[in-house]
């Protein structure tokens, strides 16, 4: 597991084969809980093709000096990614 927040990364690889590549990553909060947005694509092997990009959204527990991954929220399209901006952006506002 990762020492520090910058560590902290969703790329997967089994066998030489990136399962789930990491295309971005933002921080959005650090310390003993850490939160980071990443934007990812995963291997389709069937089509032995990369998916359209994904967005997910997970909380890290800082214990025993290593980061833990304890939740997280998958964004499952575009559209919804697309919507969750026009409802922020209207709760936010005039903050």
């Amino acid at each position: 597991m990762a020492e520090t927040v910058e560590e902290l990364t969703i790329a997967y690889e089994d066998d030489g084969v990136e399962l789930v590549k990491e295309l971005d990553k933002e921080v959005l909060t650090k310390g003993a809980w850490a939160t980071v947005m990443f934007r990812y694509q995963d291997w389709n092997a069937a089509k032995e093709a990369y998916s359209v990009e994904k967005y997910t959204i997970r909380r890290y527990q800082k214990r025993d000096g290593e980061y833990q991954a304890k939740s997280k929220f998958n964004i499952s399209s575009t559209k919804q990614a697309l919507k969750i901006i026009e409802i922020l952006q209207t709760w936010t506002v005039d903050k």
